[in-house]
């Protein structure tokens, strides 16, 4: 969605994150109601691949003695336990936009500025004409989600 803000068109995103390869999300319930405004019941399960029947088949949730369970590198920098970790997750948005707007030479007329929060990722952009664009991404999940 966008709305205009005193002198700044405020755009607000919506991003789905994807769990990694042969995992997924599952919302877990506290008091029988979902919490959906907070990240830090988002639980991170590993899947299981194999028909256990299969012995010689590799499985990543039931792993052998040659085969260690493999873990995301990006689960580990995401995840407080096995549970997504909003703050993580927004600081982590927030240097991949810096280091990736670097790299932007047509956008050399605008200035990028991230402005602090910890639950999502709030940008400025400010431009010739003293134009000023306000980003908000906004994080989500789909339950159960591949």
């Amino acid at each position: 969605s966008w709305s205009i803000f005193e002198d700044r068109v405020l755009y607000q995103l919506l991003v789905f994150l994807q769990p990694p390869p042969r995992h997924s999300f599952r919302l877990e319930l506290y008091g029988e109601t979902y919490l959906p405004e907070r990240c830090s019941n988002i639980r991170v399960v590993l899947e299981c691949t194999c028909s256990r029947k299969m012995e010689n088949s590799p499985c990543f949730a039931h792993p052998s003695k040659t085969n260690e369970s493999q873990h995301s590198p990006l689960l580990q920098n995401l995840c407080t336990g096995s549970y997504l970790d909003v703050e993580e997750i927004a600081c982590w948005v927030q240097n991949l936009v810096q280091t990736a707007w670097e790299h932007l030479p047509q956008w050399q007329d605008w200035q990028l500025t991230v402005l602090p929060s910890s639950h999502s990722c709030r940008l400025l952009l400010s431009g010739p004409s003293d134009m000023q664009l306000c980003a908000v991404l906004v994080f989500a999940v789909e339950q159960g989600s591949p």
